[in-house]
C-alpha cells in the first residue's frame, strides 16, 4: 500500500526581483517519515519552508497540505490544520519563561483548561524542568533550540518544520537533540521535515533528503544516494573538488 502523501508542492516558484529564489519546486513528504532539504547557502530552502508556511506567496505553483491547497492561506490558519516550524533564529519570547513560550504554542489547539497539561507534558518530554521558570533571554544556545522546538510541538502539528537547530550546537547537544526528535516521530506520529547544514544530523536522523541548488531540485533519495550523487557534490564542492577528491557531502 502506498504512503499516505501529507505534503506535495508542484511548481512551486518564486522571484525576488531578478532572483529566482525557489524555481518549480516538485517535493512530496508522506505521512510519518522524517525527511531532509539540504543545499548550499542561498539555495532557497528557508524561502521554501517560508512558502509552505504562509509567509510567502508563492508566484506559481501549489501546496497541498492534507489534500487542501493551502496557498494563500494566512501562517495561524496553517498551524490551526496542524502544521509548525521552528526559524533559524530562535523566536523564543525574551522576557517569557520557558514554560510561558511553550503555553504560547499550546493556545494554538487547546483551550485554557487543557494548555497547563500540553505545557507540562513538553517539559517533561524534553527535559525542561530545570529551567521552566528561566527566562528564555538567560538561555544558552542548546537550551533555546529545544524550547523552540518545544514550543513548535506544543501547537499540536501533524507536520513539523526545523529549520536549522542544529545550527552550533556541539557534537553532544546535536546528538541528545537528534534522539529526542527521533523519539518525537516515533511516539507521537509527528511528521518531520530538517532543513540542515550539519550532515552529521541530516545523514543520522533523515530516511529521504531533498537538495535543492540555486532555487531547483536537483536530487532527492534514501542517505547514501544523496552523499554519492555527483550533482550533490558538485553543488556543494565546485566540480573540480567533485574530480579532485573523494570528499562527499
Amino acid at each position: 500500500m502506498l504512503s499516505e502523501q501529507i505534503l506535495k508542492t508542484s511548481e512551486l516558484t518564486k522571484s525576488f526581483g531578478n532572483l529566482i529564489a525557489v524555481n518549480n519546486v516538485e517535493m512530496e513528504i508522506n505521512r510519518g517519515e522524517i525527511v531532509g532539504l539540504i543545499g548550499p547557502n542561498g539555495a532557497g530552502k528557508t524561502t521554501f519552508f517560508n512558502l509552505v508556511t504562509g509567509l510567502e506567496v508563492p508566484d506559481k505553483g501549489q501546496v497541498v497540505f492534507k489534500g487542501v491547497n493551502i496557498v494563500s492561506m494566512p501562517p495561524h490558519k496553517i498551524c490551526k490544520l496542524g502544521m509548525s516550524r521552528t526559524f533559524q533564529i530562535t523566536r523564543s519570547f525574551g522576557e517569557m519563561s520557558v514554560e510561558d513560550a511553550i503555553r504560547v504554542g499550546a493556545y494554538n489547539r487547546l483551550g485554557e483548561n487543557e494548555v497547563p497539561r500540553k505545557v507540562d507534558e513538553m517539559v517533561e518530554f524534553f527535559e525542561l524542568d530545570d529551567i521552566r521558570k528561566t527566562k528564555c533571554s538567560d538561555l544558552g544556545l542548546a537550551s533555546l533550540r529545544k524550547v523552540e522546538v518545544a514550543r513548535a510541538t506544543a501547537t499540536e502539528p501533524e507536520l513539523l518544520l526545523l529549520d536549522e537547530v542544529g545550527a552550533g550546537l556541539t557534537s553532544v547537544e546535536l546528538i541528545k537533540l537528534m534522539e529526542e526528535l527521533k523519539k518525537l516521530n516515533q511516539e507521537t506520529k509527528i511528521t518531520l521535515c530538517v532543513v540542515e547544514h550539519v550532515m552529521q544530523m541530516v545523514m543520522g536522523l533523515c530516511e529521504r533528503i531533498f537538495v535543492l541548488d540555486a532555487g531547483k531540485l536537483i536530487a532527492k533519495g534514501v542517505p547514501d544516494e544523496i552523499s554519492n550523487n555527483q550533482k550533490v557534490v558538485e553543488a556543494y564542492l565546485g566540480r573540480r573538488s567533485y574530480i579532485e577528491s573523494d570528499v562527499t557531502c
